[in-house]
C-alpha cells in the first residue's frame, strides 16, 4: 500500500503544481478560463486574487513533496498536507464549485486511506 499512497500522493502534488501555473501565470488564457469557467474580464479583474490562490496551491505541492523525499519519515508530513488539501476542496465545493470536491478532496482521501492503511 505504501507504494499506491506514495502514488496517490505524488500525482496530488503534480495536480496542484498544474493548477499553480494555471493560476499564477495562464490565468487569463483560454486554457485555464475554459478550468475555472470564467470569462475574460472576470480573469483580468481577478489575476492578482488567482495568483495568490496559485502560491498557496504551490505551498500544498511542496508538502506533499518533501513527504515524498523524506520516505518513512514524512508520514506525518503527507498526512497534514493531504488533509490540508482534502479541507480545501471541502471548502472550495462549498464556496466556488461542486466539481472541486471531485478534483481535490476525492483524491486526498484515497490518498489518505492509502496511507492508514501502510
Amino acid at each position: 500500500m505504501t507504494l499506491a499512497a506514495n502514488i496517490v500522493v505524488g500525482l496530488i502534488a503534480a495536480l496542484h503544481l498544474y493548477i499553480l501555473v494555471l493560476e499564477m501565470f495562464l490565468w487569463t488564457t483560454p486554457r485555464a478560463r475554459r478550468a475555472f469557467g470564467t470569462t475574460p474580464e472576470f480573469a483580468e479583474a481577478t489575476k492578482v486574487l488567482a495568483a495568490n490562490q496559485g502560491l498557496y496551491n504551490g505551498f500544498l505541492a511542496a508538502g506533499l513533496l518533501w513527504g515524498l523525499l523524506l520516505g518513512e519519515a514524512g508520514f506525518g508530513v503527507k498526512v497534514f498536507f493531504l488533509a490540508c488539501v482534502a479541507v480545501a476542496g471541502l471548502y472550495g465545493g462549498a464556496t466556488a464549485s461542486k466539481r472541486i470536491v471531485l478534483i481535490q478532496t476525492v483524491p486526498a482521501v484515497i490518498g489518505l486511506a492509502l496511507l492508514m492503511g501502510r
